[in-house]
């Protein structure tokens, strides 16, 4: 390891917190510009179904292109990897800002998501390099402390924005934090590599990609123009399934698999990492729907709408605190597995809500939320890790990262199509009567319904839209509680005994191969 004195490390840490910002504050933002972009006038026009790819996109770009960072900085260092990352990101925020369609949106922040991957395994590298072990722990705290910091600033700067400027103004954010983060990582960074390094994976990374996308836009579709009984949509479904399948079978053929699937064979890896994947699912899709309710069915401005995210960012930042004390003293099974019941408890309260359900009401349910969510993550990741040998951390950590973000899609792809398809089932009675290129137009969403009583003079309509809206979202909360009440019966039951003492055998079955996935 080089050795870098005490205050480079901390210009070196700067850099690497401001860059991970970068990251955090573009996954919450979008959610206050989603109302704003179903406008066929102030915004984009978009369907529901191009909203939930504008979202979910991002997180399996950026959950599949994980692994290609890792080895592309073992290659040709983390520092340039991590560079590259943010000229990409850059790039397509100036692209998605200036979109002229939802379907250039779309791809902008599929790029987004590239560069989003590409900047945070360097960053744990860099930091691996910099720190001596006895600070590495805390730089890694304060590195991850930006979660906290750009879920909390992104919807409200967003929120901000999007009610003096266009809705593309959200991703003018970025550009002058890519510039900072730039000009900080040419002078600041240093640029490791590894001396071993390991192949890019490029069967594993098509794979991975192709059968995310072909679940996800069965999943989505299925919601959307016709219905589940299409061909189309249960082909898209099974060939995302036979082709998640191949990207498994061909990890376990590797020595050195980029996705290591034996590590599954630890029970308790595998039931803390499903739990994470459904509490991320949850937490994704319930913020795709609220921000319809706050900003479309309540008509709150995108500034309300973002400050009602402080509650929920400051419950994340007290829960992860405190749920990492309490674990070290009653054990996760008890800490963790009551704060994910506690989030299948708050997703059933959304049923509470309705048009003028007190606000108060509301932060307080968003608290309730964030606290479950911080005491989940961080006592949950720091067991599932502690479950493999040290020289495995590296390869579970990069899986616990990755299906945090599959969770992320699924959440948009699932919680999203049922919003969707049960809103157009629901509000098809009140269209009766109208021509027939309204009704269709009016019958695709609730913004869309809302924009055709407005046209028409049919204020009926808008009431009409907000009920069917607001049934849409109870089912939807219903299907996410349930969810995610079997991931808090799947972590108890893991993590109820007593952490059990490895064979050898069992060690060294673990062991083998020994760098495999590497971070």
């Amino acid at each position: 390891m080089s050795t870098i004195d005490l205050p480079r490390q901390r210009r070196i840490l700067a850099i690497l917190v401001v860059s991970a910002v970068l990251i955090w504050i573009d996954s919450t933002v979008l959610g206050i510009a989603l109302e704003r972009l179903a406008d066929p006038v102030a915004g984009l026009g978009a369907t529901p179904g191009q909203l939930q790819w504008a979202v979910g996109i991002y997180s399996l770009l950026f959950a599949t292109a994980l692994f290609l960072a890792g080895a592309l900085g073992d290659r040709y260092g983390h520092r340039t990897v991590l560079m590259a990352g943010l000229v990409i990101f850059g790039a397509a925020s100036a692209w998605a800002a200036w979109a002229t369609g939802p379907v250039a949106l779309i791809l902008a922040r599929a790029a987004m998501g590239l560069g989003g991957a590409l900047i945070m395994p360097p960053s744990m590298a860099i930091i691996g390099w910099t720190f001596p072990p006895e600070r590495r722990a805390g730089a890694i705290a304060i590195w991850g402390s930006s979660a906290g910091v750009g879920v909390a600033v992104g919807p409200v700067l967003g929120g901000l924005l999007i009610d003096h400027f266009w809705w593309g103004s959200v991703f003018t954010i970025n550009l002058p934090i890519v510039a900072f983060g730039l000009v900080g990582a040419a002078l600041v960074l240093p640029n490791p590599r590894s001396p071993q390094r390991r192949r890019l994976d490029p069967l594993g990374l098509g794979l991975s990609t192709l059968g995310l996308l072909g679940l996800s836009y069965g999943l989505i579709e299925g919601g959307h123009q016709g219905g589940w009984n299409r061909w189309q949509v249960w082909a898209s479904i099974a060939g995302g399934l036979v082709l998640l399948a191949g990207f498994i079978v061909s990890e376990w053929r590797e020595r050195e698999p980029s996705f290591d699937p034996r590590l599954f064979r630890n029970r308790r890896f595998a039931a803390g990492n499903f739990a994470l994947a459904v509490v991320f699912l949850l937490l994704t899709g319930q913020s795709f729907y609220l921000a319809f309710y706050l900003q479309g069915a309540r008509g709150m401005s995108a500034l309300s709408a973002g400050l009602m995210s402080l509650p929920a960012a400051c419950g994340v930042i007290v829960g992860s605190q405190l749920g990492a004390r309490l674990a070290a003293r009653f054990g996760v099974a008890k800490v963790s597995g009551s704060a994910v019941f506690m989030l299948a408890v708050c997703s059933s309260l959304n049923l509470l809500y309705d048009v003028d359900t007190s606000l108060v009401w509301i932060g307080v349910i968003g608290a309730l939320v964030g606290l479950s969510i911080g005491m989940t993550t961080a006592p949950t990741t720091t067991a599932v890790l502690a479950t493999l040998p040290l020289d495995r951390m590296g390869a579970g950590s990069a899986v616990n990262n990755v299906l945090r973000q599959v969770g992320s899609v699924l959440g948009v792809a699932i919680l999203g199509t049922v919003v969707s398809s049960t809103y157009q089932h629901r509000i098809g009675s009140a269209l009766t009567g109208l021509p027939e290129g309204a009704r269709e137009a009016a019958g695709t969403s609730a913004e869309a319904t809302r924009h055709v009583a407005g046209t028409l003079g049919r204020p009926e309509l808008v009431k009409a839209a907000n009920d069917a809206f607001i049934h849409a979202m109870h089912t939807a909360a219903l299907v996410g509680a349930g969810i995610v009440l079997v991931g808090a019966i799947v972590l108890v039951l893991a993590f109820r005994s007593p952490t059990p003492s490895p064979s050898p055998e069992s060690s060294a079955d673990q062991r083998e191969p020994a760098d495999a996935g590497r971070s």
